[in-house]
């Protein structure tokens, strides 16, 4: 089992998803995306900082012109999220008339993304989807709808592939899951 330092002291990690079958999600993700845009110009807003690693390889994978910018929300405090929903970077590109494609690493409890969505479509989207690499259900709070998952999961705090805990282990290549005592806690 690889280990990890975190606040709360050593905590484990247990493979999830390999590198291997990441790649093979990520291509999937951007053959449906390709086919279901052809033609078009598509406009990929990136959910920072968790979505970066993802989305740089799922841009270089899809078949189309597109456009890539970004925002950032913020809602959690290490494992929790906080409940309260702020967007502390906006998008800099006009969205008006555009096929919006927001791109986010985990959809968990759901309502970082709902807010999002809830803002964007003032804005006049051409179309907005969401793609996320994973969706991970067991903590839903807000009906959200990913157009493009890559994985589904029901519950477990993961990390790695731009997932962290509190900043750390993004850099991982494969996606781990963090193991918890007994009461919950990394």
């Amino acid at each position: 089992m690889k280990r990890v330092y975190t606040e709360n002291g050593e905590a484990g990690l247990s493979l999830l998803y390999s590198e291997e079958r990441i790649a093979a999600e990520v291509q999937r993700l951007a053959d449906e995306i390709s086919a279901d845009y052809a033609g078009e110009e598509l406009l990929l807003i990136v959910v920072l900082k968790g979505a970066f690693i993802f989305a740089a390889d799922l841009a270089r994978r899809i078949r189309l012109p597109l456009a890539v910018d970004f925002v950032r929300l913020s809602s959690y405090r290490g494992t929790e999220t906080t409940g309260e929903v702020s967007l502390t970077r906006d998008a800099e590109t006009s969205l008006a008339g555009r096929n919006v494609l927001v791109v986010e690493d985990i959809v968990d409890t759901g309502l970082s993304l709902s807010f999002l969505l809830e803002n964007f479509r003032r804005r006049g989207p051409k179309s907005l989807r969401v793609c996320t690499l994973i969706d991970k259900r067991g903590r839903r709070r807000a009906e959200v709808t990913s157009h493009y998952t890559g994985i589904v999961c029901d519950d477990g705090f993961l990390v790695g592939y731009g997932l962290d805990l509190d900043e750390r282990c993004r850099e991982l290549p494969a996606i781990y899951e963090i193991a918890t005592n007994s009461s919950g806690e990394v």
